[in-house]
């Protein structure tokens, strides 16, 4: 029996309970498990993982931030992943629909829909650019490997010789390597072929961020494309999707792996590694370097975007989202320093060629990822196949975490409104999301594009989902009850919370992130692109775009306080703060406990079969033990009736002796 009940719990079944599809018909639920962990790995391992994680390393001092980074993992990431997902699956709801737990504060939950609505903007803009890179490899000689192009300034300097021709064999490349090499010593001032191909061909980039000039039309064209094919991924929900992730979710591992066979066979690429590795420790008392590092965690694991709520409430109630959440993090992190071991292979290999310390050899920003690694690429044989399979493993972690940003915004609508107009026609919600995305797209893809992109990375989507996080576990613990959530937990899984996961949902993790992010407004240091300043005034409007989350939870409690029951504001606040009486699991078969309804004839049919037969019963025998009571209390009267003081039958005291 014991042995039975646990491999109920390995299932996600609750001990004791048959194991039983429980199909959401109207919401609709993930095909199968493995489209869940497969959905929610693409979600987290995106784009962040390859272009952020090494670039934040890059700029904070090397190994030194993965301390920071590990600990806000273990004490802020991975409970806070834990707690997304059970919080979905239990209400089976999107990021809007959960907060019946404490209808005021459902501003957490548009506050989610704003980040998730900034990133998924931005996002896309950058796997147009993958596309755009994608297309353009499609080529004998990728356009960025010489410098004999009329996009060329005077100081550009390849790697590869000019003089040397592609047809060449590929065994005398390493003479027009040497040449190159040589060639860029003796200049003062070093540019790639591939930044410059970046900056003036690519993106033909403004000298000012209010200058935006005219918008570049391929990368508008391959914006469509993006939008095109992530709306045609949803266009079922998670019923296409899912199907989708089998493949977007696992071949960046494949291209990963070949990247890193070919890249530490390579010249210099051990020094890379170090750099990767080696820790500068006096950069870990800068707290630029912990926000860095907690908002990566965010980030990257997609915490408070609400993406995670919204996957985790396609489960099925039973599901253990315990394992779930411990699997996808580690894979999270695991992929995040493999790739890191991945790109700086690659930056030893060019520092080592071109003389120059590891930190000189790459922009900040996304151009580590479109500038090094493409310069890198036309150095090894049949380069245009090695370009096509990275930059269409940048499209498919892309689109994995896209997927996720638009399901979240559309879930949250359809579940808001709730009709049944709006559930069937789900996909003209999808679409008319998707052309939204790409009209406010648009101005990213003009010459100032980076600059405004650049902008909404630093600013939407750092400490704002800080501060969303760390309200939405004070919210849970401390105003619904800690012990209230534990048994909700409990009772969806079969076992409470690990110990870890109660401290950590209680206290660290909320004060690791108010200190966090005290710090991180005390050492606040201006956004800068290369040599370019921010204006004060872009700098206000992204500090506009990151208080438009965070400002969306006072506003609508004040309002829910406002539109509460009560005489006066403590009795309005309490009632606002109170969870709703529809709060709980979706599913009546699934409203035990606390949350089953009262046991009357009408109610019985809403009750689980099993529960329902033994309810049944119970009647029955009740109304048996009345029946006989009532019977007995009649024979006893008609006794009394019969054997009156005078011998004759008293009818004034008792009107009605056959009652």
């Amino acid at each position: 029996m014991e042995e039975k009940q646990f491999a109920g719990i390995l299932n996600g079944a609750v001990p004791g309970e048959p194991v039983k599809k429980d199909e959401n018909s109207r919401r609709g639920n993930w095909g199968n498990q493995i489209e869940f962990v497969l959905t929610s790995v693409g979600y987290a391992v995106g784009l962040g993982n390859v272009w952020r994680f090494p670039y934040l390393c890059y700029r904070n001092g090397g190994g030194a931030f993965m301390l920071p980074y590990f600990i806000m993992l273990v004490f802020c990431g991975i409970p806070l992943f834990f707690l997304e997902l059970s919080f979905g699956q239990f209400a089976s709801l999107g990021c809007l629909g959960v907060w019946k737990i404490s209808p005021m504060f459902k501003g957490v939950g548009y506050g989610m829909m704003v980040v998730s609505t900034y990133i998924g903007i931005y996002y896309n803009v950058v796997i147009c650019i993958a596309f755009y890179y994608f297309f353009l490899s499609m080529t004998n000689l990728l356009p960025w490997t010489y410098c004999n192009n009329p996009w060329n300034t005077p100081d550009c300097s390849g790697v590869v010789s000019s003089g040397h021709q592609f047809n060449a064999s590929l065994a005398n490349a390493t003479s027009s390597l040497v040449a190159g090499v040589s060639e860029v010593v003796n200049r003062t001032k070093r540019t790639s072929p591939s930044e410059e191909y970046w900056k003036h061909y690519v993106l033909n980039i403004s000298d000012d961020i209010g200058n935006f000039g005219e918008v570049r039309l391929p990368i508008l064209g391959c914006l469509a494309v993006s939008w095109s094919v992530v709306f045609l991924c949803l266009i079922r929900g998670v019923k296409s999707s899912g199907k989708v992730v089998y493949f977007t979710a696992t071949f960046p591992y494949v291209v990963l792996t070949i990247l890193f066979i070919r890249g530490i066979t390579l010249d210099g690429a051990i020094n890379g590694i170090k750099y990767y590795l080696t820790p500068q420790w006096q950069k870990v008392l800068d707290a630029k370097v912990w926000g860095d590092a907690a908002s990566q965690i965010f980030y990257s694991l997609g915490c408070a975007w609400g993406g995670l709520i919204t996957m985790a409430s396609y489960n099925k109630f039973h599901n253990n989202c315990f394992r779930d959440s411990i699997i996808i993090s580690i894979t999270n992190c695991a992929t995040s320093v493999y790739a890191g071991f991945v790109i700086f292979s690659i930056l030893g290999f060019m520092a080592h060629h071109l003389n120059v310390p590891v930190s000189e050899v790459a922009d900040h920003g996304p151009g580590l990822a479109f500038v090094a690694y493409p310069e890198a690429l036309t150095l090894l044989p049949i380069s245009p196949l090695w370009s096509l399979l990275f930059f269409f493993m940048l499209i498919l972690l892309g689109l994995g975490t896209q997927f996720c940003l638009l399901e979240t915004l559309v879930t949250a609508i359809v579940d808001e409104i709730g009709t049944d107009w709006i559930i069937k026609n789900k996909t003209v919600v999808t679409l008319s999301v998707a052309i939204a995305g790409f009209l406010l797209g648009v101005p990213l893809t003009t010459q100032a594009g980076i600059y405004w992109l650049l902008l909404m990375d630093n600013y939407a989507a750092s400490f704002s989902l800080v501060i969303i996080s760390c309200i939405m576990c004070i919210c849970i613990m401390y105003i619904y009850g800690h012990r209230n959530y534990f048994k909700d937990v409990e009772m969806m899984l079969g076992f409470p919370p690990p110990l870890f996961f109660k401290v950590c949902w209680r206290f660290i993790s909320p004060v690791i992130i108010s200190f966090i992010l005290i710090f991180t407004v005390i050492q606040y240091k201006p956004i800068t692109y290369n040599d370019y300043v921010y204006p004060g005034w872009s700098l206000a409007i992204g500090f506009a775009m990151a208080l438009s989350s965070v400002v969306c939870i006072p506003i609508y409690a004040l309002y829910k306080i406002s539109k509460s029951p009560g005489a006066t504001f403590r009795e309005r606040l309490k009632a606002a703060c109170r969870a709703h009486p529809k709060w709980g699991p979706a599913l009546q078969e699934h409203r035990t406990g606390r949350y089953a309804p009262m046991a009357s004839e009408d109610t019985v049919e809403a009750r689980p079969l099993k529960e329902r037969d033994e309810l049944k019963e119970e009647q029955k025998e009740k109304e048996k033990e009345e029946g006989k009571e009532k019977e007995k209390e009649r024979k006893d009267e008609i006794s009394l009736t019969i054997q009156g003081s005078n011998g004759s039958t008293n009818t004034h005291n008792n009107p009605n002796p056959s009652a």
